[in-house]
Formats: C-alpha cells, sequence, structure tokens
C-alpha cells in the first residue's frame, strides 16, 4: 500500500509549499518507496480531513519512471523527476508554480544549491525543465525561481492566429458563451478576454466553464483582462494582465504558472507583431513574469515559499 517515511513507522513526512498562493504538500520520495495512489492524493490535499492543496508533488528519481526515463535520455542531468498530481488524484503534465516550488524544496533538502550547482534540470511529464535563482528585492529569500517552461504552441495553428480564436466557452456570470483561444504549454488551455475588472470579478468558477470544443483530456480555462503595456526602466516594453483560472481536477486556483503563460501568449498573439514579448500577470495570489524566449520557448518566473514541514498519521487519513 503506502510506505511510510523512513525511521517514522505509520507516519508520512510532507512540506507545505505555494508559489503566488497556488500551494502543493510536498513529498521527499527519494529511495522510489512511496505509492502514491488517487486516494492518497484525494487525502492529502483536502482541506478539511488532510493537509490541504491545489496539488500533490512527489519527489522521485528519474530513474523509477519510464517519463523520467525519457527525460534521461533527453538531458542525463534531470536526477530527480516532479511527479504532480492534481487534487483529485489525477496526473497532470505541468504545473508551472509547481516546478519553481518543487525548486526551491530541492534546495531546503539540500539536493540543490543554487550558487555552487548552477541551473536546476528536472524532469517533468511535460519534459526536462531548467531552473534558475534571480535576486528580487522584497521577495521571499530575496530570489525568484524563472522557469524554462519549453515549448508552447497553439494548437489551431494558423487559423487560430489569424482569428484570433479556435473555441468557445461559457462561463457562469457571464451571459453569452465566448470566443476563446488554445494554448499548449506542455498541457492545455484554453483563454478568453473579458472586457473590465467588473466583468471578471463576477465571474463564478465554482462550476467548471463548458468549452467546446472540448479538448479529448480537458482544459484550464483562463479569464484575462489586458491591462495595457509600459516601457521599464531597461528600456523593455512589458505587458500587464490581471487573471483568474478554472484549473482541471482543482476548480478555481489563487494561481497558476502554465495559465499565466497562456494568458500572457494569447493577449500577445491578439496584439500583433509589436506585442511585447515580457509581461506581468497579476493574479489573485500575487504576480508572476511570463518571458518569450527564442525558439517558441517561454520563461515563468515568480517566487516560491515553504511554509510547514508536518508528519501525517496515515492511518487517520483512511486510504
Amino acid at each position: 500500500m503506502t510506505a511510510p517515511a523512513p525511521g517514522s513507522p505509520g507516519l508520512l513526512t510532507v512540506t507545505k509549499g505555494h508559489g503566488t498562493q497556488n500551494d502543493f504538500v510536498l513529498v521527499d520520495d527519494r529511495f522510489d518507496a512511496l505509492d502514491l495512489t488517487e486516494a492518497l492524493v484525494r487525502a492529502l490535499a483536502d482541506r478539511r480531513a488532510g493537509i490541504g492543496g491545489d496539488g500533490v508533488i512527489r519527489l522521485v528519481p528519474c530513474d523509477a519512471l519510464p517519463e523520467g526515463a525519457r527525460c534521461l535520455a533527453q538531458d542525463p542531468r534531470a536526477e530527480w523527476f516532479m511527479d504532480y498530481r492534481n487534487a483529485d488524484g489525477s496526473i497532470a503534465e505541468m504545473c508551472g508554480n509547481g516546478v519553481r516550488v518543487f525548486a526551491a524544496y530541492l534546495v531546503e533538502l539540500g539536493l540543490w544549491d543554487p550558487a555552487a550547482d548552477g541551473d536546476l534540470t528536472i524532469g517533468t511529464r511535460a519534459g526536462v525543465r531548467h531552473v534558475r535563482q534571480e535576486p528580487v528585492a522584497g521577495a521571499p529569500g530575496g530570489v525568484w525561481y524563472a522557469v524554462d517552461m519549453g515549448r508552447w504552441h497553439l494548437p489551431g495553428g494558423a487559423a487560430a492566429e489569424r482569428a484570433g480564436f479556435d473555441a468557445e466557452v461559457v462561463v457562469t456570470g457571464l451571459e453569452v458563451a465566448r470566443p476563446a483561444l488554445s494554448v499548449d504549454v506542455g498541457n492545455p488551455h484554453t483563454v478568453l478576454a473579458l472586457a473590465g475588472d467588473a466583468e471578471l470579478d463576477a465571474v463564478d468558477l465554482t462550476r467548471a466553464p463548458s468549452v467546446s470544443p472540448q479538448p479529448p483530456h480537458g482544459t484550464n480555462v483562463e479569464l484575462v483582462l489586458p491591462l495595457g503595456e509600459q516601457t521599464a526602466p531597461d528600456g523593455t516594453l512589458v505587458g500587464r494582465a490581471r487573471m483568474r483560472v478554472h484549473e482541471r481536477g482543482v476548480g478555481e486556483t489563487r494561481s497558476c504558472g502554465t495559465g499565466a503563460c497562456a494568458a500572457a501568449l494569447a493577449v500577445r498573439t491578439w496584439g500583433g507583431p509589436q506585442a511585447p514579448d515580457v509581461w506581468l500577470v497579476d493574479v489573485p495570489g500575487g504576480t508572476v513574469r511570463v518571458r518569450v524566449l527564442a525558439d517558441d520557448h517561454v520563461e515563468l518566473a515568480g517566487p516560491a515559499v515553504l511554509v510547514a514541514r508536518a508528519e501525517v498519521d496515515l492511518a487517520a487519513l483512511a486510504v
């Protein structure tokens, strides 16, 4: 069934962390001894009867999983794999906030020293990801974590780019279906634009939006409000947007890293060739930065915070 933490019979040591209040339960399973079942994930993520979180992240060696072995073949430096599960127990390909928290977790465990080791290479179900620390005044620990999220694309191709949409979304609180743009950032997203703060605030995301056509594996839905552009002190043109998100398998969350990337990329697509390559995306849990890189890659940067360590009585979870 479930392997307890070494030296702690019946107890599982976990850490609680968040990235712009997108929160996770993290488990150190570096010896691949834990059977992370859907039931266990749901129990750990339960906000009343468990620890509580938008998802569960298991640290495991890349060579312990077929997906990790593929990452090792892509880059032999990918020693550790981020095994990410949604709060409902389902497996997810990628979580941008989760990658940053996972990186902070590796620092906490002494498995990554940014000053000595340089950039971090990790495996995910969406492929290899590279993480670096950068100093940011006022951030937790004085640093942000910047992640190369890999390649992004518009599933609808050139036709969707020209039209600005390839789907329709019905959201509780909006009177009519809205056109939306599908964006893939290692996992699926559907982005629709709203007209103002009042409309964005009035939306009810306790119910899952209805997307047509429905992607085969579901989709995250981002509601985005473009806020214009400004010139940074170094002369860089920076766009800004406000976002709310409904994550598949979770519901509305305070933040979604890949969702912030998708929202920025959608607004940039709608803006045309002169649109900025750098975006600040405001979510209910804070602000992250999205930067378009060469070769259709996109970078996500923001804070990561570890707030607690706990021992969970597995018998009390009744899984």
